[in-house]
């Protein structure tokens, strides 16, 4: 069975949750982490901010390649045949703070101005290679980015 219309399913996700769980790793150990996300209009890379100090930022350092799963879970039984999920993978880089990657990003989460210029924390760029949309556990269809 197909997704239908995995392209709106993708943009309602990436522009109505807040949250994702992103993954990284270090020597073949995966860690996963929230973090709060913004999508670019086209949705071909995603903006997330950590502080240099966590495991995230000191993985992302060894290896630029991550995903990125971000869901509409209620956390219920009904989850088994509604729950929509999206993977997105890529690369991840730190970029300068520059006034139109700062707005995109607090547009999504304006409460998290502090955090965001903080000098200690970094605004980091997901490159999107491929996203991967299953619905229903079982219906996937995968969208090429590049």
């Amino acid at each position: 069975m197909e997704v239908s219309n995995p392209e709106k399913i993708m943009s309602r996700l990436l522009t109505d949750q807040l949250l994702g769980v992103l993954a990284t790793q270090n020597n073949g150990q995966p860690y996963t982490n929230l973090v709060a996300f913004a999508a670019s209009e086209n949705f071909k890379y995603l903006l997330f901010v950590t502080p240099k100090f966590t495991r995230k930022y000191s993985n992302l350092s060894l290896s630029q390649e991550a995903s990125l799963m971000v869901d509409n879970r209620s956390n219920t039984v009904s989850d088994f045949k509604d729950a929509t999920v999206l993977n997105a993978m890529g690369k991840v880089e730190e970029i300068d703070k520059d006034p139109e990657m700062v707005n995109l990003y607090l547009a999504k989460h304006p409460y998290l101005s502090s955090f965001l210029k903080n000098p200690s924390s970094a605004l980091m760029k997901f490159q999107v290679e491929k996203y991967i949309v299953a619905t229903s556990f079982q219906n996937v269809v995968e969208i090429d980015m590049l």
